[in-house]
């Protein structure tokens, strides 16, 4: 088995990490934080302080401890020898990094140069959704609205919604904000028009955060190139890999799965050959953590049929 090591393992995104890793048999994992929480245990195994020197000699190295760390430590790791994975925005757009959502654009990852970038835990679940359509109809334009629950914020913030009284409870916008949309927002459009490599697709969105602990929600209105009938969506989303038909997806049905929930597939009657539907998607699994380690097992795999 390979040797992995998990940067970032006492955070939200890295405790779900390691927990999968277990699950899908792998047994050489060693985990790593910062300074202040080396020492700490996580399922049983001890983190250790990240360096450059502590993480080389690892065959994969899945990184979620934000991008101030990846721009440190990325760079020397993938030097190594490492495949790093990085949940961090930090290479995300960067030209020559892959984003890839392996169902999506899996042949991206066999491009690496040590480096691929893990997408935003709003645009995997939604781009999941956006391949089926477009490759049946074509994308004129997306808009969407996403309500993101606070465990996309951290393990620190869902702590203190999960202490703090019920009446307290309020909606958010925590993103950085450059006068006219919120850096999640962008995110969402310039990741989106990479992983589908549509670089001039007109994307739209608007995020707020909400009271949730767990799972984001999204609504999107799709402007098709051609015409398609939502039963005919409904269609190529039941058959979708990731993806899964439900008639009103929440953030607490697609908590602890595996797969994007999408529902609610309507005409929209606002725009020329409109849809509208409404997903549903755990942001630390699928949105995350999952993403990841399926990015790294897509990459292994092509390795041992070359070897």
């Amino acid at each position: 088995m390979p040797r992995v090591a998990v940067v970032g393992a006492t955070g939200a995104v890295g405790g779900v990490m390691v927990d999968l890793l277990l699950e899908r048999g792998f047994d050489n994992v060693s985990l790593f934080a910062s300074a202040r929480s080396a020492g700490r245990k996580v399922r049983g195994l001890r983190v250790e302080e990240a360096s450059p020197e502590r993480l080389a000699g690892f065959d994969v190295c899945f990184f979620s401890a934000g991008s101030k760390a990846s721009r440190e430590l990325v760079p020397d790791a993938a030097r190594a020898g490492a495949l790093c994975v990085d949940k961090s925005e930090a290479f995300r757009l960067q030209d020559g990094v892959p984003l890839v959502v392996p169902e999506v654009n899996g042949d991206r990852a066999l491009e690496h140069d040590g480096v691929i970038a893990n997408p935003n835990c709003s645009t995997i679940p939604l781009t999941l959704v956006l391949q089926p359509l477009r490759e049946e109809a074509g994308l004129r334009s997306v808009r969407v609205a996403t309500y993101q629950s606070v465990s996309g914020k951290g393990a620190q913030r869902l702590q203190q919604l999960l202490d703090e009284p019920q009446a307290e409870h309020d909606l958010s916008v925590d993103w950085e904000f450059d006068g006219e949309e919120f850096d999640e927002e962008m995110k969402i459009r310039e990741e989106t028009r990479k992983i589908l490599e549509l670089p001039e697709l007109p994307v739209s969105a608007t995020c707020v955060r909400v009271p949730v602990p767990l799972g984001h929600a999204e609504s999107v209105w799709i402007e098709t190139e051609e015409p398609l009938a939502p039963a005919r969506a409904c269609e190529l989303l039941a058959a979708a890999p990731s993806v899964r038909l439900e008639d009103f997806p929440t953030p607490g049905k697609a908590a602890g799965g595996d797969e994007a929930l999408v529902g609610r597939i309507r005409r929209d009657p606002a725009s020329q050959n409109g849809l509208s539907l409404h997903l549903a998607c755990d942001n630390l699994r699928k949105g995350a953590a999952l993403n990841g380690i399926q990015i790294a097992e897509l990459v292994l795999s092509r390795r041992t049929v070359a070897a």
